[in-house]
């Protein structure tokens, strides 16, 4: 890692953190301070910069698991996250900002200070057992990957998805890992009875555009591997790209759904690049430092699909954007959708969903 100055004397980094997307500890919006590195004269700033961060994990006690919204552009209406932060490091995460409410940076914390919920079952346990209960399905680590490096220690996501599938709760996964094939017996058995889809995140077939935007995540022809196994032993898969970038990966998507296709994918969807609270510094960082030739042409594409801005929150038009670059996309989408023969995933059984009991509550002795 290298530091420049710039007028403000405020140092800013000048080449990316090797397996890290953001490059820098950008400061939550809710923070009351700020640390900021100067130069006092002596360059001593300059001898010392900021080392690799390694990741840590902290196990912490939730006491609520199950998330609902009623957004009208997500077609869920509750989630679960095993996991606070992503060892995944992609540069364009939507929920990194998420980590300013933890007083941390949605940059480098948020990819290197990971939370682990080990209660996550137990927790939807008692939720999914209350009499006020309405079974609608899940979808399993929607903020944050389920199937990130760290849960191959924990296996909270696993022992959530065996509670889903003992009390035949339909269940939805989104993922850009091939962990997912570890549990292929549990999304086997559930998809019999029509309980589970899996969606994989494919955002690039380029094993070094993936490396510099994903650094932690499985590489594209892994996943794509993991989609086939899933989609040849009868599970449900589907293909989300996303985020569709300008200028960055925006050409690769007819060849991305077309491997998609090759292996199994049902449906298919994309999301274009969406650049929330912090995100939009931390992107802007990742572009100057991995592609300055263009980083102007990049955000003035994105400006233009965002009247003006560098996001646009509304409903609706925060997935898919405006004006003429926007409804091109949209065109080559829906002309490689049908040329490709892609449908619809089947829809998610609610009806075979039978509540818990508690484990060790007074009503397992009558």
């Amino acid at each position: 890692m290298t530091w420049d100055s710039e007028e403000s004397n405020a140092l800013r980094p000048t080449a990316p953190l090797k397996g890290r997307g953001a490059a820098s500890y950008v400061t939550g919006r809710f923070a009351t301070t700020a640390a900021v590195g100067v130069d006092d004269g002596w360059a001593s700033v300059y001898e010392d910069p900021p080392g690799r961060p390694q990741t840590t994990v902290t196990e912490e006690r939730a006491r609520t698991i199950i998330s609902r919204n009623d957004s009208p552009d997500i077609g869920f209406s509750q989630s679960v996250n095993p996991y606070k932060g992503c060892e995944h490091g992609c540069v364009y995460c939507f929920a990194r900002p998420s980590h300013a409410y933890l007083d941390l940076s949605p940059g480098l914390d948020f990819e290197t200070k990971i939370f682990a919920k080990p209660n996550a079952a137990e927790l939807l346990r008692a939720e999914l057992s209350k009499r006020s209960y309405q079974c609608s399905p899940i979808a399993l680590g929607i903020n944050t990957d389920a199937y990130q490096p760290t849960e191959r220690r924990y296996g909270i996501s696993r022992a959530c998805l065996e509670l889903l599938a003992e009390t035949k709760h339909p269940v939805s996964v989104v993922t850009k890992s091939a962990l997912v094939e570890r549990d292929l017996d549990i999304y086997q058995e559930m998809a019999k009875e029509g309980l589970v889809s899996v969606h994989f995140s494919v955002t690039t077939l380029d094993n070094h555009l993936s490396a510099k935007m994903e650094p932690r995540a499985a590489a594209p022809h892994a996943r794509l591997r993991a989609m086939k196994a899933l989609s040849s032993a009868g599970v449900p898969v589907g293909v989300l790209v996303a985020p569709v970038i300008p200028m960055i990966n925006d050409h690769e998507l007819e060849q991305i759904l077309q491997a998609a296709r090759e292996q199994g994918a049902q449906s298919a969807g994309f999301v274009l690049l969406r650049l929330p609270h912090e995100l939009t510094q931390i992107w802007r960082e990742w572009l100057e430092l991995h592609y300055p030739d263009r980083a102007n042409h990049v955000m003035s594409l994105i400006q233009q699909m965002r009247g003006g801005k560098d996001y646009d929150s509304r409903f609706g038009a925060r997935m898919r954007g405006e004006g003429p670059f926007a409804q091109l996309l949209q065109i080559r989408f829906e002309k490689a959708h049908r040329n490709l023969g892609y449908g619809r995933m089947p829809s998610l059984d609610c009806t075979r969903f039978v509540a818990p009991r508690l484990i060790g509550s007074q009503g397992e002795l009558f």
